[in-house]
């Protein structure tokens, strides 16, 4: 393949060679004509580094559906993280198509919208089994040849406080999913050691990754990352666990104490996956990643029964990450795509380059996978403004999505 003139990471103008699914070449843009090779017209678009989505669930959707009026808390009273997780379950079978159908429909959206790597939540409790699952299970393989997908076994509901659920996570790693997931170990379950001994124990034995959703904040946040990175410690698990959220890391008044667990997680290779929300909460991915802390973006759920909000088009998530953390100069506006694309490869494949300041602009550089989307604009914080859909999608040097439609598999 031949991407003629684009402009890797809003630089020159380029023709960018691609050999076996890698970038083989990069040279200034010629009009001389390519043969033997297909061409992809840059038309003097910016090329970047494919979307990676580090935190994304895709049997939480409604895309594609009639809207539902939110019906989780009022405007008085919002509702609570049980709350949230009961309306879910009260609501989710009665949607207008299947499971399957969802997960399907989402993945694809993101795809034709820039992405090509996901690490996909699927929720596994004693109401719904191993349904979700595998569901999200089905939509991998519908889009395999279209996007890398990891499955995470997810107790949304806990894994202490309702019976069965320690051993539909076993069969969930026995059927199929990629990474163990945990919750709130002393917020929700209220007994960390025993939480915390389900999740590494089953990493253990099946050798899988460790994603724990924390929502815990402060004082509490901080001594569940503690405990978490003892475990990793004890493990060996460096660069094998990640940490979903980690208001904790936003929400403490002690920077000293905050400086102390960016040290913390640096020094176990822990990486960290936000959403980019809004209030409190707001992580310092500055001084996450000039730490050498992994730190990738995710979409979390996309208007479903916990939030209206969700569309999946990640480059609109980054535009979300660059407002929430107060950021104007361009080379943090650019910094935020870094942390989007490359930044959430690394948390999924620990082996990727990661993000370590914010003049990294990594991933399109001879040798780096094909894995590519070409945007509309001026420069990269014009792209991320604007949010154009003229863009084309690349992965493993096949073009999967034009001006956000998917093409045919295959």
């Amino acid at each position: 393949m031949l991407i003629r003139d684009a402009r890797p990471w809003g630089g020159d103008p380029s023709d960018i060679t691609v050999t076996d699914g890698l970038i083989s070449a990069i040279a200034p843009s010629s009009s001389a004509g390519a043969r033997n090779v297909d061409v992809v017209e840059g038309r003097d678009r910016i090329l970047l580094p494919s979307f990676s989505d580090a935190h994304i669930h895709l049997d939480s959707n409604r895309l594609g559906l009639p809207f539902r009026p939110h019906t989780a808390g009022t405007a008085d009273a919002p509702a609570s993280l049980r709350q949230l997780i009961d309306n879910d379950r009260a609501n989710w079978r009665a949607a207008e198509t299947s499971m399957a159908e969802r997960t399907g429909t989402a993945l694809g959206l993101a795809i034709a919208r820039g992405g090509t790597r996901f690490r996909s939540y699927a929720q596994v409790d004693a109401d719904c089994g191993l349904e979700r699952l595998e569901a999200v299970l089905a939509a991998k393989q519908q889009h395999r040849d279209r996007a890398e997908v990891t499955v995470m076994a997810f107790p949304q509901a806990g894994i202490l406080l309702e019976p069965g659920v320690p051993a539909l996570l076993k069969q969930a790693l026995r059927s199929g999913a990629d990474v163990i997931g945990g919750l709130d170990p002393c917020g929700l379950d209220r007994d960390p050691v025993r939480h915390l001994d389900v999740v590494f124990g089953l990493a253990e034995k099946y050798q899988v990754p460790v994603d724990i959703h924390l929502h815990e904040r402060g004082t509490l946040g901080a001594f569940t990352i503690e405990l978490i990175a003892e475990r990793t410690a004890a493990l060996g698990m460096q660069g094998r666990v990640t940490l979903s959220h980690a208001f904790a890391l936003g929400t403490s008044n002690d920077d000293a104490t905050v400086g102390a667990l960016i040290e913390l997680l640096a020094a176990q290779d822990i990486s960290v996956a936000t959403v980019a929300p809004s209030g409190s909460g707001v992580l310092p991915i500055r001084r996450l990643t000039e730490a050498g802390v992994r730190v990738g973006l995710g979409q979390d759920g996309m208007r479903d029964y916990w939030s209206p909000y969700g569309n999946a088009d990640l480059l609109d998530r980054t535009w979300q990450l660059a407002f929430t953390q107060g950021f104007r100069p361009d080379e943090l506006i650019e910094y935020c795509v870094a942390v989007a694309t490359v930044g959430g490869r690394s948390v999924i494949d620990p082996s990727a380059p990661r993000v370590t300041s914010i003049a990294d602009r990594p991933g399109l550089t001879i040798g780096d996978p094909a894995d590519l989307v070409l945007v509309p604009g001026d420069s990269v914080t014009a792209a991320l403004m604007d949010r154009g859909t003229d863009r084309t999608v690349i992965r493993a040097g096949t073009v999967v999505a034009d001006r956000l439609e998917l093409l045919p598999a295959g």
